[in-house]
């Protein structure tokens, strides 16, 4: 392969990890209760299902007919009380009311010591994100370094990742001001 095509590779390689990065991100910080009910909450929560650990969403129709409600509704009657059991078992803080297939999670004001404790742990995975989309930038550089390149093309090509690390970082720090402004909202 060709050292332009190799350039070609590392560029395209960066720029979907640090767009990786930036979801991980999303998804993570999408999971974070902050006093309005929405359906990422439990999504994900492993539920006990026949012996198997299984994803709450791939047992029930999870909505929100409320700002601060969640009600989730089991297709299968006989797993009604493991969805309970797995929420109460969760560390999501949250008390689930049964009625027949339909389990109601209701969601309550956060404390100003909760909202604190979410702005930390959110800032804390922003960091991480940054950190996670620098290390992907030192690494394309180290490998660009690698390459048999004329000193100027090397020079356009940092320029180029730093661009791209540059716009990464600014997308996570977006999405990280969204949420510690849904963790303030009262």
């Amino acid at each position: 392969m060709t050292d332009e095509g190799m350039v070609d590779l590392l560029m395209d390689d960066a720029k979907e990890r640090m767009k990786g990065a930036v979801e991980a991100l999303d998804a993570d910080l999408s999971g974070y209760r902050t006093g309005r009910a929405s359906t990422a909450l439990v999504e994900r929560l492993d539920i006990e299902y026949y012996g198997t650990p299984t994803p709450l969403n791939q047992m029930a129709t999870i909505t929100v007919p409320e700002p601060r409600l969640i009600a989730i509704r089991v297709w299968d009657t006989n797993a009604v009380r493991q969805v309970e059991k797995g929420i109460m078992a969760s560390d999501l803080g949250l008390t689930p009311s049964v009625d027949g297939q339909v389990v109601r999670l209701p969601i309550p004001a956060l404390t100003e010591e909760r909202r604190e404790e979410l702005t930390k742990l959110a800032s804390r995975r922003v960091e991480e994100a940054r950190v996670a989309i620098r290390n992907v930038r030192r690494d394309v550089l180290h490998h660009l370094e690698d390459l048999d390149l004329p000193e100027d093309r090397l020079y356009d090509l940092k320029d180029d990742v730093q661009e791209m690390t540059d716009k990464h970082i600014e997308q996570a720090d977006a999405h990280g001001e969204a949420k510690f402004a849904e963790i303030r909202e009262v």
